[in-house]
């Protein structure tokens, strides 16, 4: 069955995401892909997705070794967005 998670528009959203980075070995081959969960208002969304790589403007996603911990980036694509009780706790 499937379900629309979102609230109204101007309602307050609920985001849990559950993300295992990328691991590389010492030649910047991938050893173990990113994994994503998403949990979206309570609703299971996605479940244990393989990503791919970064996603790109142009052409697939790719990985590129790069530092096991990364800044967290917050973007709005152009339309209004406010957050809130942005919690991050390593798993």
């Amino acid at each position: 069955m499937l379900v629309n998670a979102s609230r109204k528009p101007g309602e307050w959203q609920s985001y849990d995401i559950f993300f295992r980075a990328p691991r590389f070995g010492e030649n910047g081959n991938v050893l173990t892909p990113a994994y994503l969960t998403v949990v979206h208002n309570g609703v299971l969304v996605q479940d244990h997705v393989e990503l791919k790589g970064s996603a790109v403007f142009i052409g697939p996603p790719s990985y590129q070794k790069h530092n096991p911990k990364e800044p967290l980036v917050l973007q709005d694509h152009a339309n209004p967005v406010s957050y809130r009780n942005v919690w991050i706790r390593e798993l």
